[in-house]
């Protein structure tokens, strides 16, 4: 079996910043793609960031500018850094990975809440 194991959210004040981590566990051969997703209240899980094995970064919405994704592939970890938060940055932040165990499967984590106050 897989974990993906977030920590790092908490209530920050608007201009303020997080660093997010997700570290993954158990048996794989490699991991893929790793990336960071958002769900506001009352709204769908949405994109954040997504980085490759290569080092390789996309960005969706707000974020982009304001957060970095980066990731080490020695300890199977990847990491969120979040400057400038603003109050709509507020949601639980989920991990995502792509591993390759018997096939590639998609793997989440059970979501880290990020509370910004204005």
């Amino acid at each position: 079996q897989v974990q993906l194991v977030e920590s790092g959210g908490g209530l920050v004040q608007a201009g303020g910043s997080l660093r997010l981590s997700c570290a993954a566990s158990g048996t794989f051969f490699s991991i893929n793609a790793m990336g960071w997703y958002r769900q506001a209240p009352g709204k769908q899980r949405e994109l954040v960031a997504t980085i490759t094995s290569g080092g390789s970064t996309n960005y969706a919405g707000s974020g982009k500018g304001r957060f970095t994704i980066s990731r080490d592939n020695a300890r199977n970890t990847v990491y969120l850094q979040m400057n400038s938060l603003q109050p709509e940055d507020t949601g639980v932040y989920y991990c995502n990975a792509l591993v390759a165990v018997d096939v590639v499967r998609s793997y989440w984590g059970q979501g880290t809440q990020v509370t910004v106050s204005s």
